[in-house]
C-alpha cells in the first residue's frame, strides 16, 4: 500500500516562508509522479505543483509560479514544497499526492492527510 505522511504546515505572516514535507512509502513509490494540491474553505481542490518520477517534467500553477518550488529527494522518498513570499490567498489545507503523470486530481492514487497553512496580515 502507498502511504503519504505530511508535515511542515503552520501559521506565518505575509511575505514569510514555509517548507512542507511529504514522506512516501510503499511498493514502487519512485515509479510515480508526486505533487501538491490545496483546498481553501469554500473552494475546490486545486493543483499547486507536480513532478514526475524522474523529475524531467514539472507543472506549477500560475498562482504560485515564481514563489513556490517543488523538489523530490529520491533517496529519502520525500517530496518538498518550498513556499516563499507567502500571501493570504495561499491559506489552505495542503495535500500531498501520488499517482501517474500528469497527476491531475482524477489520476491521484493516494492522498496525504493534509497539513494546514495559514498566512496572516
Amino acid at each position: 500500500q502507498l502511504q503519504l505522511v505530511e508535515s511542515g504546515g503552520g501559521l506565518v505572516q505575509v511575505g514569510e516562508s514555509l517548507r512542507l514535507s511529504c514522506a512516501a512509502s510503499g511498493r514502487y513509490v519512485n515509479s510515480y509522479a508526486m505533487g501538491w494540491f490545496r483546498q481553501a474553505p469554500g473552494k475546490e481542490r486545486e493543483s499547486v505543483a507536480v513532478v514526475n518520477w524522474r523529475m524531467s517534467q514539472q507543472y506549477v500553477s500560475d498562482s504560485v509560479k515564481g514563489r513556490f518550488t517543488v523538489a523530490r529527494d529520491i533517496a529519502k522518498n520525500t517530496l518538498y514544497l518550498q513556499m516563499d513570499s507567502l500571501k493570504p490567498e495561499d491559506t489552505a489545507e495542503y495535500y500531498c499526492a501520488i499517482g501517474p503523470w500528469p497527476l491531475r486530481i482524477i489520476h491521484v492514487k493516494t492522498w496525504g492527510q493534509g497539513t494546514t497553512v495559514t498566512v496572516s496580515t
